[in-house]
């Protein structure tokens, strides 16, 4: 199944002192491929750049209950900058487990969903919709064939889909387990966690990968009191050094990173918005296009002031 529309992203205050065109066209397309090896449908919503040109890609899962159509402020300003953005939906954790449940049984199905089965679910999602790039990329007459660098590969994602990125950069696992996509060149995990069986050195030391962070201060978790933004902030201590970037917002809660709820006060709009436009956009310039200035500018005091960045809210590099 294909759907496209066409987006107008135009600049505003909310957008003020991004350095993208005034105006940039950005379609969307919507595909439903299906692993016949596991027989599920793994849906997926495609932000194009005007460009035709090979662009680099940028992979987005979204968290518990959510969807492909989550976050498309992201999408659309990744695809302004030149990224093709491809936002995957996993069944059994998205809005399915939610959407005909009584209001007053909804976390429980939530909590339910979060579970193992649905963890490798998601991991096995991830290489499966890079391989139907792969053949996209060649399919004559495909609306993608042409259009993707597969050589430059990003990674992100929020929550629940910051767990998944995590598997998928190489985080270790009990038993052995091993979830690493070495297609994938870059990482952006939007409120990551700890693995409770393990110290952050001993889950994320071995990462070379470049990683890029983002929490806030009232990061907690809507389904586990034990996940607190102390422990989120504790992922980037295990990293080690080069090419590791850490942004903590002052006040930010666990949906300052997406765009449903947690979002009733302007400056929350504003501020979060902004820096994680500006930084995200940074970083993957910087490891999936390549571009030292950018890269220079993520390891400097003077992208403070370009992402808009409160006194109180820490930006850190390794």
């Amino acid at each position: 199944m294909i759907t496209s529309r066409l987006f107008l992203l135009a600049t505003s205050a909310f957008f003020a002192g991004l350095t993208y065109a005034e105006e940039a066209i950005i379609q969307t397309l919507s595909f439903e491929p299906v692993d016949t090896s596991r027989e599920r449908t793994v849906p997926v919503k495609v932000y194009l750049p005007a460009a035709e040109t090979p662009a680099p890609i940028v992979i987005f899962s979204h968290g518990l209950g959510g969807s492909r159509n989550n976050n498309p402020y992201l999408g659309n300003h990744w695809a302004a900058a030149g990224y093709i953005a491809i936002f995957v939906q996993h069944a059994g954790s998205d809005e399915e487990v939610w959407k005909n449940v009584d209001r007053a049984g909804r976390m429980a199905a939530l909590k339910k969903a979060a579970n193992f089965q649905s963890s490798l679910a998601r991991y096995a999602d991830i290489p499966f919709v890079i391989d139907q790039l792969e053949k996209w990329s060649v399919e004559a007459g495909h609306p993608l064939h042409g259009r993707l660098n597969l050589e430059r590969i990003g990674m992100s994602g929020h929550s629940y889909g910051a767990n998944t990125t995590q598997a998928m950069m190489g985080q270790k696992f009990p038993l052995e387990m091993n979830f690493l996509e070495p297609r994938i060149d870059a990482f952006l995990a939007f409120s990551p966690s700890l693995h409770k069986r393990f110290t952050p050195e001993e889950a994320f030391g071995h990462i070379e990968f470049p990683v890029l962070l983002m929490t806030g201060t009232k990061d907690g978790s809507p389904i586990d009191a034990r996940t607190t933004p102390e422990s989120r902030m504790q992922v980037f201590t295990g990293l080690p050094d080069n090419d590791k970037y850490h942004l903590v917002l002052e006040d930010a809660e666990h949906f300052a990173f997406s765009d449903v709820g947690g979002f009733s006060r302007q400056n929350c709009i504003d501020h979060h918005h902004h820096a994680i436009l500006v930084l995200s956009t940074r970083f993957w310039d910087a490891y999936l296009k390549e571009d030292e200035k950018a890269k220079q500018d993520l390891q400097s005091e003077k992208v403070r002031s370009e992402a808009g960045l409160v006194e109180k809210d820490r930006w850190e590099w390794k």
